[in-house]
């Protein structure tokens, strides 16, 4: 969903269809985790749909285009700038490798000194892990 914002909204041209995770009501990281609703299905046809409105954006768009991320320290950025985010972000996301560095250092976010991650206290945390962990055991639970 990291392309359905930063190459929708961000560039004026939001992502159509209605995301329940970006709602102001929303728990925290309510886009992270998939519910025992969502299939599998469901989501890499939303992801393919995120795709093609990311392709859209960078198709049409020229790369000094202008666009705009209101909760970064400078807002104002360019699609050639977006691209490099993104790529970074994906590249670090894909291979797991802030569960590892989290694992071995107990960091996580983009570096120590400025992290990406919303503030939460440990029970929230814990909520959120517990939520995880039970959606994951009933996809996981045998069907019949």
């Amino acid at each position: 969903m990291v392309e359905a914002a930063y190459f929708g909204a961000t560039f004026e041209r939001p992502f159509p269809e209605r995301l329940p995770w970006w709602d102001d009501d929303a728990p925290t990281d309510a886009d992270l985790w998939v519910t025992q609703d969502e299939s599998r299905q469901d989501v890499v046809e939303l992801y393919r749909r995120a795709a093609a409105h990311a392709d859209a954006t960078i198709e049409e768009l020229a790369l000094d285009s202008p666009g705009r991320v209101s909760w970064w320290r400078r807002p104002e950025v360019t699609l050639h700038q977006m691209l490099v985010h993104v790529l970074a972000e994906t590249s670090r996301h894909a291979g797991h490798a802030d569960i590892l560095r989290e694992q071995l250092d107990g960091q996580a976010g983009l570096h120590p000194d400025f992290t990406n991650l919303p503030e939460q206290d440990a029970a929230r945390a814990e909520q959120h892990w517990a939520r995880v962990e039970a959606a994951a055991k009933s996809a996981s639970a045998p069907q019949g």
